[in-house]
């Protein structure tokens, strides 16, 4: 039987988020919530599957999305290296090469890189 409902942290595990930011879109009405017996905060999987929707966001919280084409990808041992061609930008990211394999990733093809971190520091040497 598929779950009905998550718990917050695993709702925002899911959804790619922190249980911050799910606290904050609850308050905002964002998402639809219910408190259980204990007053704890539960998220229903429809919910969860309606803010992971394949539309444009795909669901996942990210600021910079750079959407370009697969320029390389470079397959060795466990890892990918993919190039990704993004406009005036060139997005070089190492990734596994099971989830290389598994998008099926080819010279080419349209893609999006997915930027989300809290700092870049660059040093010279």
């Amino acid at each position: 039987m598929p779950r009905q409902e998550y718990g917050a942290g695993e709702a925002a595990r899911l959804l790619g988020i922190s249980l911050d930011t799910l606290r904050r879109w609850d308050r905002d009405g964002r998402i639809r919530t219910r408190r259980d017996a204990r007053n704890r905060r539960v998220v229903p999987a429809a919910e969860v599957e309606r803010l992971r929707g394949r539309g444009e966001a795909g669901g996942m919280s990210a600021r910079n999305r750079f959407r370009g084409i697969v320029r390389e990808v470079r397959i060795e041992g466990l890892l990918a290296q993919v190039e990704l061609e993004a406009g005036p930008f060139r997005v070089v990211s190492v990734i596994t090469r099971e989830a290389a394999e598994s998008l099926g990733l080819e010279p080419g093809m349209p893609a999006t890189a997915l930027v989300k971190a809290t700092s870049v520091l660059i040093e010279r040497a």
